[in-house]
Order: structure tokens, then sequence, then C-alpha cells
């Protein structure tokens, strides 16, 4: 038999449509996740916990 290490899930909700997002529970701040409305978060610690936030988008930058 084979036994496969998964980590544990932990459940958050996307501060876009607030729907429920799972993360790994060993997820690293600054990990993208993308969610089913098509929001990419950002995973990061507040309080010691970990939370979502949406991803900064960043655009080309031209030399101006």
């Amino acid at each position: 038999m084979l036994l496969l290490f998964r980590p544990n899930m932990v459940t958050l909700k996307c501060p876009v449509c607030g729907g429920q997002v799972n993360v790994e529970d060993d997820a690293l701040p600054g990990e993208i996740i993308e969610h089913d409305c098509g929001a990419q978060l950002e995973v990061y610690k507040e309080n010691g916990k970990l939370a979502l936030r949406l991803a900064e988008q960043v655009g080309e930058d031209w030399g101006e």
C-alpha cells in the first residue's frame, strides 16, 4: 500500500467574492493562489494565522 503525505488544509475567505478558499496549512507568505472567481490571491500572516489578500498586479515598467 502506498501512503502519500498530504498537508492539512485550512479554509480561508476570498477577499474578492467571499467564497471559500482551501489553502495548505504549510503555505508560505507570498505564495499566490488563483481562486475559482479568477482572483489572484496572496497568502500572508496576520496575528500568526494565514490570511489572503488580493495579489498586487505588477505592470510593465517602460522606464518612465
